[in-house]
């Protein structure tokens, strides 16, 4: 198939399909015109690559998995590389998780102390001659 067939099986542009070729991670064969040709074997290679882009790899990290399926494995990730690479993205996204925790707990007592401020304040509001509450965006009253 030509690289507009293939872009379009595959569900990306011409353009990014030249730049993996400039990356090595597809290789074009050429027909008797100098066109570039493809086969299905590109498109499963395509197809690796998208879907661990999708899943947050960087395009480099895909490497392993399209080098396990040009040597002929059936799958991408039947490679040791492709399971080291999987071992790495599993720790960077466990210390995401822990980073996101973290700072969800401190979002989350800010605004602990932020309504405790705001009741503390309404109640003085209710006492007579008590301060009106005054809202940071200008307005007056909760």
């Amino acid at each position: 198939m030509r690289i507009g067939e293939l872009a379009a099986r595959a569900g990306t542009t011409t353009r990014t399909l030249r730049y993996y070729e400039s990356r090595g991670l597809l290789t074009a064969r050429r027909d008797e015109h100098g066109h570039r040709s493809y086969d299905d074997r590109d498109l499963k290679l395509l197809r690796q690559i998208r879907t661990l882009r999708d899943f947050g790899f960087e395009l480099e990290e895909t490497r392993p998995f399209v080098e396990c399926l040009r040597a002929g494995h059936p799958e991408g990730d039947a490679c040791p590389a492709s399971l080291a690479v999987y071992r790495r993205k599993l720790a960077e996204l466990d210390e995401l998780v822990g980073e996101l925790r973290a700072v969800r707990e401190q979002v989350a007592g800010q605004l602990a102390r932020a309504e405790r401020a705001r009741d503390e304040l309404g109640a003085e509001a209710q006492v007579p001659g008590g301060p009106e509450p005054v809202c940071e965006l200008g307005g007056r009253g909760r």
